[in-house]
């Protein structure tokens, strides 16, 4: 007789469903696990062995095959430690077998047959939900999986023997509630920024539209003041981003407690991150910090000192919002929709550009060029605002803080993305929520120039030699300044600030 369990395996994000079935027959005396299993999975044995006996079971003296079905898809992960022995206590009639027929479970087991957390519950409860399935997790991932739905069945035990005395009716465990993680401390605000109007401008701006944004100049001008603030400025998630997002952090690990928070990402990698931390890889094609920054803000600080070829595999998930990991036995998907946040010297030094300087390594326009090549071109058509962000002179500094804060920038901000909500909408498109993803097609038709703008976008257009992905960038964010201006039309005005922010930081003929 063969005794079976659901169970799930990952790929990317999505949980795709997985047969453990547990055969014991007469035979030698052996215990084993196939079905394509990675090392951490066929070491759940020696776990499952050491746990049931804590927990007053011993294995019978017979035959134990462990099947991970289907076999063709690879298992990682120590999530199959309770199935395994959930299908082994039923087969021996340690528990009914017909009372594990409607869940889904995962968990690792300790030795002493504690039950403790896992990655991936928050998709896996998804997925058994769209099953028609009850889900059987760790206590300290129960929250996690009662956002899946109000009305699923989810079991959250602390161990076997509180798991198999529910089954036997001897104690009830009640279902866990939904947790919302607390926010921790106040975000930076905009109010502490002396000076910089314009940069405060662009990040106005790079927030309405969810545009990518480039801030070069020297060190201490408040680069990455700027922007540790954006978040500050960022409305909340909305429901379909935040289960995106959270699925994500699950994946990761990254759920505290199994609490989802409403709080838009910040990730903030160092620029020694190899190409596997910033997009994703390694053995288990695990998310990288460009998925972990989905449906919020990655900053790289220090741009230039990235390795260019790290730098440029962000290219296609700027592009797409996904990223693609493909390895020779399967092929991961992981959403990638983030705002790229990014602040660089003019040079190595950092002083190039001030009046009377004379840089060490040469010219200042050949340090200027050496340090911004490398930079790719491709990469820098991708990104909407480039501005320039100056030294901030004492007379700054000594002047009170500015009345406006990041709240009524908020604002602003809000009300300029209510517009593009409602205006999607009206088009059918649910899963676009700014101007830096319109397609390309609609964005031609909403941000349709009046005459003077249509001559002036034509001329720049020429003059600057702007691609075909630059020349719809600009109508992307002269649209968002339309938004915040509070207008139906894109006007002349909107469209020549938008070139601006598109020609500054160009680098000099001489590069």
């Amino acid at each position: 007789m063969v005794t079976r369990v659901a169970t799930v395996a990952f790929e990317g994000i999505e949980a795709r469903a997985v047969d453990v079935q547990v055969q014991i027959a007469p035979g030698a005396v052996v215990f084993m696990v196939v079905g394509l299993a990675d090392k951490a999975v066929a070491e759940s044995r020696e776990r499952v062995r050491s746990a049931l006996i804590a927990s007053g079971l011993a294995l019978p003296a017979k035959r134990i095959t462990v099947n991970l079905a289907p076999a063709d898809l690879p298992k990682e992960g120590s999530h199959y430690d309770l199935p395994i022995a959930l299908a082994v206590m039923a087969a021996i009639g340690a528990i009914p077998a017909d009372a594990l027929a409607g869940y889904c479970v995962l968990g690792e087991l300790t030795l002493d047959g504690t039950i403790t957390a896992v990655n991936g519950v928050l998709p896996a409860a998804m997925a058994a939900n769209g099953r028609g399935l009850g889900l059987i997790c760790p206590a300290a991932t129960g929250p996690e999986a009662a956002w899946a739905g109000g009305d699923m069945d989810v079991l959250a035990p602390r161990s076997l023997i509180q798991l198999a005395n529910h089954f036997k009716g001897s104690q009830v465990m009640a279902r866990p509630e939904p947790a919302v993680a607390t926010p921790t401390g106040r975000l930076p605000d905009l109010r502490d920024i002396k000076g910089q109007e314009g940069a405060k401008r662009a990040l106005e701006i790079a927030a309405a539209g969810g545009h990518n944004l480039l801030m070069n100049g020297p060190p201490g001008a408040g680069k990455s003041m700027l922007a540790a603030r954006l978040p500050s400025i960022l409305p909340p998630l909305g429901p379909r981003e935040l289960l995106e997002v959270s699925m994500i952090q699950s994946v990761a690990g990254e759920l505290k407690g199994g609490a989802l928070s409403s709080r838009r990402p910040f990730r903030q990698p160092h620029h020694s991150a190899s190409m596997a931390a910033l997009v994703g890889g390694g053995i288990n094609a695990r998310p990288g910090e460009a998925s972990l920054a989905h449906g919020g803000v990655l900053f790289l600080d220090e741009l230039p000192e990235f390795t260019p070829q790290v730098l440029d595999s962000l290219r296609q998930p700027m592009e797409t919002g996904e990223v693609m990991i493909a390895r020779a036995n399967h092929r991961v998907t992981y959403p990638a929709r983030f705002q790229l946040i990014a602040a660089m010297n003019p040079c190595r030094c950092g002083q190039a550009l001030e009046p009377g300087y004379a840089c060490r390594r040469g010219p200042n326009d050949r340090c200027v060029a050496q340090y911004g090549a490398r930079i790719s071109g491709p990469l820098l058509d991708r990104i909407d605002l480039r501005i320039e962000v100056g030294a901030v002179t004492a007379a700054d500094l000594i002047l009170p803080s500015p009345a406006e804060g990041s709240a009524e920038t908020a604002a602003r901000v809000a009300s300029a993305r209510a517009l593009q909500a409602a205006r999607f909408e009206a088009h059918g498109l649910t899963g676009v929520v700014t101007n830096a993803t319109c397609p390309v097609p609609l964005i031609e038709e909403m941000a349709a120039p009046d005459a003077d703008g249509a001559t002036l976008i034509r001329n720049a257009a020429e003059t600057m030699r702007l691609s075909a992905r630059g020349f719809h960038r600009v109508l992307r964010v002269a649209r968002t300044l339309a938004d915040l201006d509070g207008e139906e039309r894109v006007r002349r005005l909107h469209l020549a600030e938008a070139l601006s922010y598109r020609g500054r930081t160009e680098r000099p003929v001489a590069a």
